[in-house]
């Protein structure tokens, strides 16, 4: 009973930051259109139940989770691995983490979060200045990490998506960088909702978004809208592809949702 308690007041206290790792790990496998392979994350760890541990709750998390059992030339075996995301002790057997990490920088772009008993500032700041992305203290608070391990992933991973900012479909042009759609060469300016919901759109060609989906995602970019509004934000982008002479671009199934 005393256990069970636990339990329930340890998903009171980090079960809402737990959901929202969770939540943006479901956004990762959308950033990595195209493929079914999740995020790796290396896990260098010398103690073996810490390193169980964490393998365990990744895999639950649903990542892909390695993790070194052997310290020696730990960089090499790294890269051999490709990983998307490396968790680095920094008391390891016979080196350093600190030194460690600055060579992975050296032969490698991996963010790096630091995962150690060490609490002292300055390790934390060494940690940092050595090319680390993050620094986390043991014991570590399992909805905590994830959180951190999201931030990170989307802070790094997610800006090579941004790069993609043009997107075409049917001879109409998103510009999300100019917040504009074009149609053979006459253009016209979007709001920031407007855009948001375009560019959801021009992700998935082809294939019906449903309302709940939009709203979902207009709320996790920091935009609060309900049902009815949506409607407004789509008859008014019909309309204005209407003035660059753009007929039915966005088709609407009763029921399901829209898609172009």
């Amino acid at each position: 009973m005393q256990d069970e308690y636990a339990e329930f007041e340890w998903l009171k206290r980090g079960g809402a930051l737990l959901i929202a790792a969770l939540k943006f790990i479901g956004q990762c496998h959308m950033l990595r259109k195209g493929s079914k392979v999740a995020y790796k994350i290396l896990i260098i760890e010398d103690d073996p139940s810490i390193r169980r541990e964490l393998k365990i709750l990744l895999e639950n998390a649903m990542y892909q989770a390695a993790a070194l059992e052997g310290f020696q030339d730990i960089t090499a075996q790294a890269a051999a691995e490709k990983p998307d995301l490396i968790l680095l002790d920094v008391n390891l057997p016979d080196c350093c983490g600190f030194d460690i990490c600055v060579e992975i920088r050296e032969r490698m772009e991996v963010p790096i979060i630091f995962l150690t008993s060490r609490t002292d500032s300055m390790d934390e700041l060494n940690g940092m200045l050595k090319g680390g992305d993050d620094y986390i203290t043991k014991p570590y608070q399992a909805s905590i990490l994830l959180a951190r391990i999201a931030a990170v992933l989307k802070r790094t991973k997610g800006a090579v998506i941004k790069e993609t900012t043009l997107f075409m479909r049917n001879q109409v042009e998103l510009d999300v960088s100019r917040c504009s759609l074009s149609h053979m060469g006459r253009s016209v300016e979007l709001t920031k909702n407007e855009m948001k919901i375009m560019h959801q759109l021009f992700e998935h060609p082809g294939e019906y978004v449903s309302r709940a989906e939009l709203v979902e995602y207009l709320w996790e970019n920091q935009i609060f809208i309900d049902d009815n509004t949506l409607s407004v934000h789509v008859a008014r982008i019909r309309e204005k592809l209407r003035t660059i002479g753009v007929e039915d671009f966005i088709e609407t199934k009763r029921g399901i949702g829209y898609r172009i």
